[in-house]
């Protein structure tokens, strides 16, 4: 297991390069080109940067997140095509700087969602909630403004000139049928996939965020079915998934453990966090720990040991602690501490399956 650590970028972020470079056991960084608009190449100079920037901090940037797919892509328009050729571009770009892993999601209109960026858990602490009831009467333009709200911060997924086409979007989108989000996903991955093989990068499609419909937009990446029936597109390890404990995990009935042990061949990339899943169908992000939420987190390092999993891990929302001024779900304090419980988890697990090894050999 390889651990890196989300970062937005200079002027984008709290959290420092010398920072994350103190957290034990962090290699690298995800990071990308977050102001550059959904469909365009990215600039070289400007993937130059980053890559300067985190050479000199002893980090490397071999797993990006995300190169996003323009919405035309996802809606199948004639006009897919050019922006399909941007995204070959960058591929190709990242490819001569060392990227090894692209992670994306093929959600429509939006990349997440939540009711409450700082609801408050029973320490003190605030986390990403969602309300179940609240959505069906959620007004999305306001919405909108409300994740925007602070502009010290840019949100990955809720980009204000992207979700200013909010009806639109959803015009556009009525009428479009899962299978026939199916239909462009493949479209979209005849062309990519081909080139990622032959520039070594594995592309990572990431679940979608909640597991389930929102909005009445089709969706995808919900379960271990359907994420068969992705991979399957193309029968490729340069086809893979982010494998995402959260974003899974708000659906009880996922089995993540199941699918790190079908799936552990195709996962380059992985999110690690708990939610705590209520009865209702709301849900928190949490501590890391396994006992603060409903995903067995121990389990699933378990499993991910079993198959020495030498893929990317990073920890994934952190709570806002400690009077933490941060990015909602992204600041420094809670990421670490969760860092440091995935790392003795898997090294407890090594350990134990090294010294079951032992054992076995030693009685032959």
């Amino acid at each position: 297991m390889k651990m890196v650590f989300r970062w937005f970028g200079e002027g984008n972020d709290t959290v420092t390069l010398k920072q994350i470079k103190q957290i034990p056991g962090v290699e690298g960084i995800v990071w990308a080109l977050h102001d550059v608009p959904v469909g365009e190449e990215w600039p070289m100079d400007r993937i130059l940067q980053v890559k300067e920037e985190a050479d000199q901090a002893g980090l490397h940037i071999k797993v990006v997140e995300s190169v996003n797919i323009h919405e035309d892509i996802k809606l199948g328009l004639p006009s897919r095509d050019q922006y399909i050729a941007n995204y070959i571009k960058t591929i190709e770009k990242l490819a001569k700087v060392g990227v090894k892993v692209i992670c994306y999601n093929f959600m429509p209109v939006f990349d997440w969602v939540r009711t409450d960026l700082h609801k408050e858990l029973e320490d003190g602490s605030t986390a990403l909630f969602y309300e179940k009831d609240k959505i069906a009467g959620l007004d999305l333009q306001e919405h909108v403004q409300r994740i925007n709200a602070d502009p010290s911060f840019s949100m990955p997924g809720w980009e204000p000139e992207r979700l200013a086409r909010l009806t639109e979007l959803f015009e556009a989108y009525e009428g479009v049928t899962e299978e026939q989000l199916w239909a462009n996903v493949k479209y979209f991955l005849d062309e990519i996939i081909p080139v990622a093989a032959a520039n070594d990068i594995r592309m990572a499609i990431h679940p979608d965020d909640p597991p389930w419909s929102v909005f009445g937009l089709p969706r995808l990446m919900t379960g271990q079915a359907n994420i068969r029936r992705f991979l399957a597109l193309h029968d490729s390890p340069h086809n893979g998934l982010t494998l995402c404990s959260g974003s899974l995990g708000a659906n009880p009935a996922n089995d993540i453990i199941a699918m790190v042990h079908e799936f552990a061949d195709r996962i380059p990339f992985a999110h690690l966090r708990n939610v705590r899943v209520y009865e209702n169908g709301d849900f928190i992000e949490t501590s890391h720990r396994t006992q603060d939420g409903t995903v067995d987190m121990a389990g699933i390092v378990e499993a991910l040991s079993q198959h020495q999993y030498e893929g990317f891990c990073r920890p994934d929302h952190g709570r806002h602690i400690w009077d933490e001024h941060c990015r909602p779900g992204y600041g420094l304090y809670d990421r670490a501490l969760g860092i440091m419980y995935l790392w003795g988890l898997w090294d407890m697990h090594q350990k134990q399956q090294a010294a079951a090894t032992k054992g076995a050999d030693a009685s032959l």
